[in-house]
């Protein structure tokens, strides 16, 4: 199963943000055996790493947990197309839309955010972390 994750849902782990780091490793857990495919989009890279260079990382820590992430996620772009549909979409958050955008454009499953409310439509799945995994057991 494709899915996008989040920046929220990165920075969960990355910064062991409680008490969302739990579900939100669980994420990656299902990714490193290979039992889901996770995407990243190129605008939430440059995100991550502004967000955790503010916070508590290094330049040269940082790098390393980049290409970490580059390497552990599919990285989708964000290019003009995308910018232009996600306009039109005129959702309250643009970066929620340029997400589904990104989601859309490469056939993405489900969205794997913790403000699953901002996401203004029903086209794909946008669920929580524990309710992605919820509905994975459930599914066996």
């Amino acid at each position: 199963m494709n899915v996008l994750v989040d920046t929220n849902v990165i920075l969960d782990v990355l910064l062991e943000r409680h008490p969302f780091y739990k579900d939100s490793f669980v994420i990656f857990q299902l990714m490193d055996q290979n039992i889901i495919s996770g995407h990243l989009s190129a605008a939430s890279m440059t995100d991550i790493f502004y967000l955790l260079r503010k916070s508590k990382y290094s330049i040269t820590e940082l790098y390393p947990v980049m290409d970490d992430l580059a390497a552990f996620f599919k990285v989708s772009p964000v290019n003009e197309t995308t910018i232009a549909d996600a306009l039109a979409l005129r959702w309250k958050d643009f970066e929620d839309a340029v997400q589904f955008m990104v989601a859309k454009e490469n056939g993405i499953e489900c969205i794997i955010t913790r403000n699953a409310v901002d996401y203004e439509t029903t086209d794909i799945a946008c669920v929580s972390p524990a309710e992605f995994i919820a509905s994975f057991k459930e599914k066996g």
